[in-house]
């Protein structure tokens, strides 16, 4: 059997080490692939996917728009807002129109989360008030006064209470409210054209059979994800990884392809992404 060795890059958070616990332990088979584990955060994978460096990669949905090119997306390990997503919070309760004017912490300008705070504005990058911070530091930013408000991804979703902020907007719901229910789409797994078509759906059956595994022996996967929980207690890691590894994860069907689909597209209609995106969808089962 011909072995392909593949990177294969995700960002070492809980969602994302559920998983692929199947796969960086050897638990299932992977037909004559290879996988060397690169963990970076998304805005480096992002940057990286830029370069078309990586083989599989975790990217943001806002950057696809960018690399579509020379990335194929892959139907399983995507993350999607089911009616909840990323929170515009703050110290006190900010509207809509006020957030306008208010210096906004955001986790970086290429994920998914600045996209649709954008959408939910209305208004384009340029004419917004913000500061770029790591997603673990948004909290500080808001505690010191950097910021008025910050944008919210990843387990601070669950942990913003803690801070004594409160949500002044969900954009998964929002999203949802807007679009028929349809899931917010924050990020996907790509693969690189290089390779043959075949070899795109191989990989997506592999991927696949991770993510069952893990869904499947959910109490042993959740205490492998907990190393990279920052902080979560057991609870609410195991509600951290429900909320992003789920039915959409294992594939997000053709639901999940319209919401990607009107996700770019409602973003380059309205000016916020400079091209038209090429999107290509690996076959999958749903």
């Amino acid at each position: 059997m011909e072995r392909h060795n593949l990177t294969l890059g995700h960002s070492p958070d809980p969602d994302d080490a559920f998983m692929f616990y199947a796969l960086a332990k050897g638990l299932i088979p992977t037909h004559g692939f290879q996988f060397q584990h690169i963990l970076q955060d998304i805005q480096t994978l992002n940057e990286r996917a830029m370069r078309g460096e990586l083989d599989i990669t975790a990217v943001s949905i806002h950057a696809y728009a960018y690399v579509s090119s020379h990335y194929a997306l892959l139907p399983n390990g995507a993350s999607m807002g089911d009616g909840y997503g990323p929170l515009v919070v703050a110290a006190c309760q900010f509207s809509q129109e006020e957030l306008l004017t208010k210096m906004i912490a955001v986790p970086g300008t290429m994920t998914s989360a600045f996209l649709a705070l954008q959408l939910w504005l209305g208004r384009p990058a340029r004419a917004l008030r913000y500061v770029v911070a790591p997603f673990d530091q948004i909290f500080a930013a808001v505690r010191s006064g950097t910021a008025d408000a910050g944008l919210i991804i990843h387990e601070g979703q669950l942990t913003y209470e803690r801070e004594g902020l409160r949500v002044c907007a969900d954009l998964g719901a929002w999203w949802a409210g807007q679009n028929e229910g349809l899931p917010l789409p924050l990020g996907g797994n790509v693969i690189h054209k290089r390779w043959a078509p075949d070899v795109r759906r191989q990989v997506a059956e592999v991927l696949g059979a991770s993510i069952r595994y893990s869904l499947e022996h959910r109490a042993e996967a959740v205490e492998h994800a907990m190393q990279y929980g920052r902080g979560l207690g057991h609870d609410l890691a195991d509600r951290f990884v429900g909320m992003y590894v789920n039915h959409w994860t294992l594939d997000y069907g053709e639901r999940g392809r319209e919401a990607i689909r009107r996700f770019l597209g409602r973003a380059r209609q309205q000016g916020l992404i400079a091209r038209e995106p090429e999107l290509e969808f690996v076959p999958g089962s749903g």
